[in-house]
């Protein structure tokens, strides 16, 4: 099996070329399930595998351009797998949960966002706002951007991809109405305007919705 292990640079202001990414052929990376009598390491993979499995299907067409970089010898979804499986689970079995700060939506070079932020003002609607880059070593003000609101509670998925540039500096998403008084998780990423370049996925935080 394809595995993949990351290691961030620990200053966040480093730019995204800088995460290091080794690939590795590990046949030993997953234990052999076996039918009958699994042991409790293998019990604890297939919960984990399935807690990451099935939230990661739910976001299956951001992995596919947020990953889209792996494709020698993996597929996008299998690096997301991956990395989530070793990065991204917490808690103990057999209540495992998943970590919202490590999830990673994409991988790249692309600049990321200066100083994104979340606000309520309205019912059901995050406000998004930014500084502006100025100078941009990698990137352009036509980049467009993805939103991804994640509700916990109803294990629903928000999206807003690609309506709104990054010189915009602002944007108001809309969630539906049943949200109101839940926590939201949310994160952005960055899109080149020929949807080829993506930056490192960024993680925005809890949010109570209005």
């Amino acid at each position: 099996m394809t595995c993949i292990n990351d290691k961030l640079g620990q200053d966040e202001t480093q730019r995204a070329s800088k995460l290091l990414v080794y690939y590795c052929r590990n046949l030993h990376s997953l234990p052999d399930f076996g039918e009958d009598n699994p042991t409790v390491p293998q019990m604890n993979a297939r919960l984990k595998m399935t807690l990451i499995g099935s939230w990661l299907k739910l976001l299956k067409a951001q992995i596919r351009v947020g990953f889209q970089s792996f494709n020698k010898g993996t597929t996008p979804f299998a690096a997301a797998m991956g990395y989530h499986l070793k990065n991204a689970v917490t808690g103990v079995a057999p209540d495992f949960t998943i970590d919202y700060t490590k999830v990673v939506i994409s991988v790249g070079d692309l600049d990321k966002i200066n100083s994104p932020g979340v606000a309520t003002t309205e019912d059901a609607q995050l406000d998004f706002s930014w500084l502006a880059n100025g100078s941009l070593q990698y990137g352009s003000a036509t980049d467009k951007l993805t939103f991804v609101v994640y509700n916990p509670a109803k294990k629903e998925f928000a999206f807003s991809v690609g309506l709104v540039q990054r010189s915009a500096l602002s944007y108001d998403m809309m969630l539906p109405v049943a949200w109101s008084g839940d926590e939201v998780e949310s994160w952005l990423s960055v899109v080149s305007l020929n949807g080829k370049v993506v930056s490192n996925s960024q993680y925005l935080g809890s949010t109570a919705v209005l």
